[in-house]
């Protein structure tokens, strides 16, 4: 079983992780926060006003960055990083 535990650095100005994995952006947090909050796709691309394929493939990029591969993975990915302080939710 391999360590989930990440840790943050910083390569040539962006905010990275242990095993490779980029910070998404702060529009990718947007969309993940999204989907942690249970939204589906046709939602987050109503409320962020792009279209369901451009959610599509940000979620995409989004898994490949954080390394996860759905969003059922992505959710508590994002909660744990809220909870150990990394992130902060929005309206918080």
């Amino acid at each position: 079983m391999r360590s989930t535990a990440l840790t943050a650095r910083s390569v040539k100005g962006r905010d990275t992780y242990s095993r490779g994995q980029r910070r998404p952006s702060p529009r990718q947090l947007h969309v993940i926060e999204l989907v942690a909050k249970g939204l589906k796709n046709r939602e987050i691309a109503k409320k962020l006003g792009m279209s369901q394929h451009v959610v599509r493939n940000y979620l995409g990029i989004i898994y490949n960055k954080v390394g996860v591969s759905n969003r059922v993975e992505l959710a508590p990915w994002y909660e744990a990083r809220v909870h150990e302080g990394k992130f902060r939710l929005k309206g918080r």
